[in-house]
């Protein structure tokens, strides 16, 4: 069932099976702020058994840009029309969030971002990149990452 992520009183609904359940509802809704305070938009997740298109979107792009097949379960996926820009959010279990932004506009900004939850691993699969260190009043610290797409999707 598809719900809106309350940054304020921070659940971890969704996201109970993650060992890191706690830092991945922090880091999910630091992002809930972000576009509520940046976009005025709500950030609404739906469980990634019910977001299969953007699932499938996501894993695209991972695999035609940089051979990358994430072995964790996906949990949750959020999609968001913003301002002519696409984002495309994916929670896993394993604390990673991946997001996809991608401007409508073919000049415009086109990325993937990799946010670790605090206290996760480096996943396999990410290893080649490096992460820089942010902090957060919701998610404490946050590691991220970020490619820029260059194919069309």
């Amino acid at each position: 069932m598809a719900y809106t992520v309350d940054f304020i009183n921070i659940n971890e609904t969704g996201l109970e099976s993650s060992p890191f359940a706690k830092a991945l509802a922090g880091l999910r809704a630091n992002e809930a702020r972000y576009f509520k305070n940046k976009y005025n938009q709500e950030f609404i997740v739906t469980p990634a058994t019910k977001s299969k298109d953007a699932l499938n979107w996501v894993n695209k792009i991972l695999k035609e840009e940089r051979n990358i097949i994430i072995d964790s379960k996906p949990l949750e996926t959020t999609s968001l029309l913003v301002e002519g820009i696409k984002w495309i959010y994916v929670f896993y279990e394993n604390g990673l969030s991946i997001n996809v932004l991608y401007s409508l506009d073919k000049q415009g900004k086109r990325a993937v971002g990799f946010k670790l939850s605090e206290g996760m691993e480096i996943p396999n699969e990410l290893g080649k990149f490096k992460f820089a260190r942010q902090k957060s009043k919701l998610a404490g610290t946050i590691r991220g990452s970020f490619f820029v797409i260059k194919g069309e999707y």
